[in-house]
């Protein structure tokens, strides 16, 4: 007989860059292990340098990177992390972007511009990873641009469960912030308890980022708790905007729920003054205490994390943590 045999077991290591460490912490924990300690700096020229403490060879290694501001930092540092798990031997590397970066800039709307997020899934194939775990991509068609599988998680059902809790004795509406994500929404209503749907017909200006020119109601809102829902808070100004235009349209109450809290400057101060009476979000991004304020509830998004972490160690089925729809 020729060869030689050996059953090996499988070894889980949860790895994170320094851009979230405190959501990784929390998701490690829900696994029963710890994060592999890891060394980290900057060179005085800014580059940077990781090395990973403990031996990695034949791990099954999820390497968890939010992508928060400073956005390019971060992401060089995910993608050496990724290359030094590639070189150190790791058997398979997953990772979990709780926030995928460049992820708006998912086709050409204009002649000469890039398709960056396919840009970011080439980055992460070439550094070696094996797998994607993101949540609540801008766009489904991102899921596609990476050569491997991709597990798309959705906030949805930790969302939903909290409005449903405090909000659910009263007339809900589902309001999507335009028609692109009426899909989105429907699944909402159906959290819901089969909630009448409506949203907001907008014009994007393709000369400002950011910014969006007009808003009107699209259904019946009056008297009813609009619970406005979309995968991202960056400026404030989209959803601000529509808050008012259902409020103006004799909304009872307007919540905002949103998965990616950015926050970028002036979004606080438009949240704080706007008409909505509470916003809710989860923290699959960092959010510093000088960004919170009264009305921000945030949602702890390391069990849906964790689970999916655990799905795929024991190849199990991430699709059955979402009914199917995942």
């Amino acid at each position: 007989m020729t060869g030689y045999k050996k059953t090996t077991e499988k070894n889980l290591m949860v790895f994170s860059g320094r851009a979230h460490p405190e959501l990784a912490e929390e998701v490690a924990d829900l696994l029963g292990t710890d994060l592999v300690p890891t060394l980290a700096y900057e060179f005085a020229n800014s580059e940077i340098y990781v090395r990973y403490e403990e031996s990695v060879r034949g791990c099954d290694a999820f390497v968890i990177q939010s992508h928060t501001a400073p956005i390019n930092e971060w992401i060089m540092e995910h993608l050496i992390m990724v290359d030094a798990l590639k070189r150190a031997s790791a058997k398979r590397i997953t990772v979990v972007m709780p926030f995928y970066g460049y992820a708006r800039q998912d086709k050409k709307h204009r002649g000469r511009e890039p398709i960056s997020a396919r840009l970011m899934a080439d980055l992460f194939k070439t550094a070696g990873a094996d797998r994607l775990i993101a949540i609540d991509l801008h766009a489904d068609q991102i899921q596609g641009y990476f050569d491997g599988p991709v597990d798309h998680l959705m906030a949805l059902p930790i969302l939903t469960d909290y409005v449903m809790e405090k909000y659910g004795h009263q007339p809900l509406c589902v309001v999507s912030p335009d028609a692109g994500r009426i899909k989105v929404a429907e699944r909402w209503s159906a959290k819901l308890g089969g909630a009448p749907l409506a949203f907001i017909h907008k014009t994007r200006r393709t000369d400002r980022p950011n910014e969006t020119v007009a808003n009107r109601v699209v259904g019946e809102v009056a008297g009813k708790i609009c619970v406005l829902t979309d995968d991202m808070i960056d400026t404030g100004g989209t959803i601000v905007k529509a808050a008012e235009a259902l409020v103006a349209d004799g909304a009872a109450g307007v919540i905002i729920a949103a998965t990616h809290a950015i926050l970028s400057d002036p979004a606080v101060d438009r949240l704080k003054n706007c008409s909505a009476v509470e916003v809710i979000v989860t923290n699959t991004l960092p959010i510093p205490e000088d960004r919170r304020f009264d009305k921000l509830t945030i949602l702890s998004i390391s069990p849906l994390v964790a689970r999916a972490i655990r799905e795929v160690f024991e190849d199990g089925s991430v699709t059955s943590m979402f009914d199917g729809h995942a």
